[in-house]
């Protein structure tokens, strides 16, 4: 297989922890390939509390994502939107051309296009902006990169696989994480502010055993233990071969 663009895959979502619930068990087979990971939000997560206040839980939340990348030797950054009010305009979609030119990604990870909340929804189309046009030279102020190109690009899976319709997604790919489900959930745990407020609320760990639950139930459909799934975007200009499925073949 050629790849012809950087062995650099990035994670572009709307919050903190978005990424380790949609991507993250691939992120970590990628890692252990060799690959060079990148974990991005949006937001810091500003809104994601009932009791703090929107500095201390953004300083708390973006640590707690730093801390997650790191369990991979990811790199995690932030782009410093508002949590709820993303909007696809031209100073975020700067913001993203600009990372997307500093690290020059071959693989893109985002949210999908339809999905249950606006942020994502948002951050689904800031991402597949900056990821047609960081290559153009007049872009950013950033140098271009050495096989800077149009990366892969993929939608992960929204929350139960449905969209906002209720109408069940039908991935283009799938990724076999069984191996990789308890690194997933150790990432996932980092973000300790996420999951003490949904572990008070629920009265149980539903934090962690949401994303298990999902895990196996897109298992079950390409008959392994734990997956995450994707569709991917086969638009002009992008490539059309499934760089996953190669990468990481299903064995039944």
């Amino acid at each position: 297989m050629t790849l012809g663009r950087n062995r650099v895959a990035l994670a572009l979502m709307a919050h903190p922890d978005d990424a380790e619930f949609c991507c993250g068990g691939t992120l970590i087979r990628l890692r252990e390939l060799g690959w060079e990971v990148h974990i991005a939000s949006l937001a810091p997560g500003d809104c994601g509390t009932m009791t703090e206040n929107r500095w201390d839980i953004s300083s708390r939340r973006t640590r707690e994502a730093t801390a997650a990348a790191q369990l991979i030797g990811a790199t995690y950054h932030c782009l410093d939107e508002r949590d709820g009010f993303i909007v696809y305009d031209k100073p975020t979609i700067q913001k993203a051309v600009d990372l997307f030119r500093r690290i020059a990604p071959g693989l893109v990870f985002t949210h999908a296009l339809r999905d249950y909340m606006m942020d994502h929804e948002m951050t689904a189309l800031v991402a597949r902006a900056a990821s047609f046009l960081h290559g153009a030279p007049n872009a950013s102020a950033f140098p271009l990169k050495e096989n800077t190109a149009v990366p892969y690009l993929y939608y992960c899976d929204p929350p139960e696989g449905l969209d906002p319709y209720g109408q069940v997604i039908a991935p283009t790919t799938y990724v076999d994480i069984s191996a990789q489900l308890e690194k997933k959930a150790e990432m996932l745990a980092c973000h300790a502010s996420q999951r003490e407020w949904l572990r008070s609320y629920h009265g149980m760990d539903e934090y962690i055993e949401s994303m298990r639950r999902h895990a196996v139930f897109r298992g079950k459909d390409v008959g392994v233990a734990a997956a995450e799934a994707f569709v991917q975007h086969r638009g002009h200009a992008y490539p059309r071969d499934d760089i996953l499925a190669e990468l990481f073949p299903l064995r039944r």
